[in-house]
């Protein structure tokens, strides 16, 4: 199930899926470890002898407060005869998440509602070895294992702690966990559990006819037991609820530091922007990993996560970051490249949030033969980034120091990893990391690597260097035309495989043959690069009621059963962006401008309620399929929007 709102500070993040239940929780590090590994922490009503969780019987409308990262969902449950209203917070400063739940009662009698929280908790990814217990000093329950702790407590008004508990066990035999235990409306008080352990505890409210009460429930993280009870001290002596306001105050703060023209763009669109810059945020971890997507369901289709730093992502989502005027997330980020930036001068495929080297399967050996398992493009898109940072800050204070470990050492791979004789750039694996090969998108993403590293070498009175970068992008370009251009078809080829002879041309239709124009290799107007965009157009736009842009031809990447036949894939959001982004790019007036709107219009009609965009849609109905939220897509989206802004004040002078 896809994950929604998700709510963070950068060291602690909560996801929720579409049933508004706590399905992750990963601290310290954003995507390093996932303290539930996807469990369900379980959120529950009892009334009148009957418990119900959320679930399938409950209305739900999951939304966050207008520019801010606190939630704002409503709940109502007609046979029951209650409504909820819920607000959840990760505090800004502090290490704790924070919901408030205010309960209103539909009847015309007093009733006693009681609610339950049950925490799944599998501590450092594993549900061996944790302690779930009772303390009575701070009146809370607490989780740990090694050097993780969990505090969990609630309250309301000046009652704050914990009076009604169990400590239990879980995926034993026998046990299915303490959230089977409330379903009665009682708990059995159990103090302590170990091994597989899980908890849940119970807040009474009691509800005046037609009335509402309210209560607040909080989970604080720590290294150390002192450090969750210091937390839980500084809420208690704040009070939640000051905690949630000066939370989204800061937020409010900090999507709104630069004024923003619309561009006359319609509000659906520019309302999914300013949601686009929070959710983007939430999947950034504060040393400087941006994260592809924290949604762990996906571990279901190959027993591995997005939860990494890719490159190219990182790359995309710091370009659109920088452009909107967020300086010092991007530095963290570039920071972090310099750091892990191999000897030799390249990216491997993606690394963990804390720098180590993540999963990989990409081979070092094809066709018997060595090579680098590595996608070119994540390398040259750094730079490109890099430079757009310092078009937007001119801090050139912070890149100087960057200058030789990462601009030129990366710029001399991209230089010295090339075909001798086609000078095009040597095999790599596409940026969809399926296909090894030389790529049209890879050699673009390398011209505009290469002329920022010449742009950057220029800046430092570096002549020689950058004539070097100048000339090895030019020769790049020529080749590209030269070798994955297909004459017959009358436009540019996806790939090419090394042959003896030079290539043979890949010619399936790809979406990313787009990044010839917003990569800045070739004009958007140029006669190849029109009859390219028009076989995008014409083979991947689909024709189903919900429409958008696939990837390539016969995608079958979480191709759903239900999926009409003859499609060529499911429809992506970066898919139908770079689309409208080409229309930007083309447009040499405020009508031809107007042809990328519906592009972005598109994303934001099949954005969540909340304003989150997943990976792809189902080709139908439109729900979310694969992971949700994606940053590349969110940033996709920012980075249009901003390029249609500019593009808009420059036709209107």
């Amino acid at each position: 199930m896809p994950k929604d709102i998700p709510v963070s500070n950068g060291n602690l993040l909560f996801n929720f899926d579409l049933d508004y239940r706590i399905r992750d929780v990963y601290f310290p590090l954003i995507g390093e470890e996932n303290h539930s590994k996807g469990n369900p922490f379980r959120f529950g009503v009892w009334v009148d002898g009957c418990c119900s969780w959320m679930g399938p019987e409950w209305e739900k409308d999951l939304r966050y407060h207008d520019n801010s990262l606190v939630t704002d969902v409503f709940l109502k449950n007609e046979s029951l005869g209650l409504e909820l209203r819920c607000h959840d917070v990760v505090d800004v400063d502090l290490n704790v998440y924070i919901k408030n739940v205010e309960v209103i009662n539909l009847q015309v009698k007093e009733r006693q509602v009681r609610l339950f929280f049950s925490h799944d908790f599998h501590l450092y990814g594993n549900d061996i070895g944790d302690t779930a217990y009772f303390h009575p000093r701070t009146r809370s329950i607490i989780h740990y294992k090694a050097s993780r702790y969990f505090l969990i407590s609630c309250g309301q008004a000046e009652k704050w702690g914990v009076d009604h508990y169990a400590c239990g066990d879980k995926e034993v035999p026998g046990r299915v966990g303490t959230w089977k235990d409330a379903e009665d409306g009682e708990l059995s008080g159990n103090p302590i559990s170990w091994g597989s352990a899980d908890s849940t505890i119970g807040i009474w409210l009691n509800l005046p006819p037609n009335g509402r009460a309210a209560a607040f429930y909080w989970i604080a993280a720590g290294t150390r037991y002192h450090e969750v009870e210091q937390i839980n001290q500084t809420v208690l002596e704040k009070t939640p609820a000051e905690l949630i306001k000066r939370t989204s105050d800061y937020w409010k703060a900090w999507v709104q530091k630069e004024s923003r023209p619309d561009g006359d763009l319609p509000k659906t669109v520019t309302d999914i922007f300013n949601r686009s810059l929070l959710i983007l945020r939430t999947q950034i971890d504060n040393r400087g990993a941006i994260i592809a997507a924290t949604d762990s369901d996906i571990v279901r289709f190959g027993k591995d996560t997005y939860s990494y730093m890719w490159g190219r992502d990182g790359a995309f989502v710091a370009a659109a970051l920088a452009k909107a005027g967020y300086f010092h997330v991007c530095r963290k980020f570039f920071d972090f490249c310099s750091h892990v930036l191999s000897e030799e001068g390249y990216l491997f495929q993606r690394y963990n949030p804390d720098g180590s080297l993540a999963s990989n399967w990409h081979p070092w050996l094809v066709n018997g033969e060595e090579a680098y398992p590595i996608q070119e493009d994540s390398t040259a898109l750094i730079l490109w980034a890099l430079w757009i940072h310092y078009q937007s800050s001119k801090d050139i204070e912070f890149i100087r120091p960057l200058y030789k470990d990462l601009i030129q050492k990366s710029a001399d791979f991209l230089v010295a990893y090339r075909d001798s004789e086609t000078l095009l750039p040597i095999s790599s694996y596409d940026l969809w990391e399926e296909r090894y090969g030389v790529h049209s998108f890879t050699v673009a993403a390398v011209i505009a690597g290469l002329r920022a590293a010449a742009n950057f070498a220029r800046l430092f009175q570096d002549t020689p260097l950058a004539e070097k970068y100048d000339k090895a992008a030019e020769q790049m370009k020529e080749g590209l035309t030269m070798y994955l251009y297909h004459p017959g078809l009358k436009r540019y080829a996806r790939s090419g495989y090394r042959r003896e002879k030079g290539y043979e041309i890949d010619e399936v239709i790809d979406v990313s043959l787009l990044g010839l124009t917003t990569l800045g290799t070739l004009p958007p107007k140029d006669p190849r690069m029109v009859k390219t965009m028009e076989a995008i157009r014409q083979q991947l736009w689909l024709k189903t009621p919900v429409e958008g842009c696939a990837r390539y031809r016969n995608d079958v990447y979480q191709r759903q059963k239900d999926g009409p036949e003859g499609i060529p894939g499911n429809p992506w959001f970066i898919s139908t962006l770079w689309l409208g982004e080409y229309f930007i790019a083309r447009a040499e007036s405020l009508q031809e401008l107007h042809e990328a709107v519906p592009y972005l219009e598109w994303c934001a009609n099949n954005a969540l309620p909340s304003g989150v965009l997943a990976e792809q849609v189902h080709p139908v109905n439109g729900s979310p399929l694969s992971v949700s939220p994606l940053t590349w897509s969110h940033s996709a989206f920012v980075w249009a929007v901003l390029e249609y802004v500019e593009k808009f004040n420059l036709l209107k002078k």
